[in-house]
């Protein structure tokens, strides 16, 4: 048995010789890892190869079971307070706020139309780049990557968005704006 730090005479039928001359253990350390030599190549048996493979595979599967047994239980996110974002004499037609509900989220986007206030995540939800109100045209804008979502539904529109918006859940109370829920829409 040829051992990894011997030095194979030139032409041997057992190997060659590193190109540079040096005996196997001077060599550097990829040169060792992977041999151009057939003797010094360590095998993995088709034993070894199936269990990698069988646990690979095992561990995939767990993590689609997973993510299909939470979305089935309908792993809703927890009820957050009521909280005021604005008053209703602040806000114009037309314009929109920022504000984070509940404390710590992301932003979200109140915007005042003719018919009311709708409130949405402000992450697109394709990459998370910020959407911008278009109010005259009725619709939510993600500059990142031309999308396009509906401003009285959060549907995606245009572009690559394939999921609406989040719904922020609103109600008015004495000329004051309140958030009391999200609501993740199906597509």
């Amino acid at each position: 048995m040829i051992q990894r730090d011997e030095q194979l005479p030139v032409g041997d039928e057992r190997g060659s010789a590193p190109p540079d001359g040096r005996p196997l253990a001077a060599q550097p350390k990829w040169r060792r890892d992977f041999p151009i030599d057939w003797p010094h190549d360590e095998w993995v048996s088709r034993r070894e190869f199936t269990r990698f493979l069988v646990l690979t595979s095992g561990a995939l599967a767990v993590g689609q079971l997973w993510i299909a047994a939470k979305s089935l239980l309908g792993a809703s996110a927890p009820a957050a307070p009521e909280l005021q974002v604005a008053k209703v004499d602040e806000l114009p037609v037309g314009r929109a706020r920022t504000f984070h509900y509940p404390a710590g989220s992301p932003p979200r986007i109140l915007v005042r139309t003719a018919a009311g206030f709708v409130a949405y995540d402000q992450q697109c939800t394709h990459l998370l780049c910020p959407v911008i109100p278009a109010v005259e045209q009725g619709r939510l804008y993600c500059p990142c990557h031309e999308g396009w979502f509906d401003l009285e539904t959060g549907r995606p529109l245009a572009g690559p968005p394939q999921r609406p918006l989040p719904k922020i859940r609103l109600k008015v109370v004495e000329g004051r704006v309140f958030a009391t829920g999200i609501e993740e829409q199906a597509r």
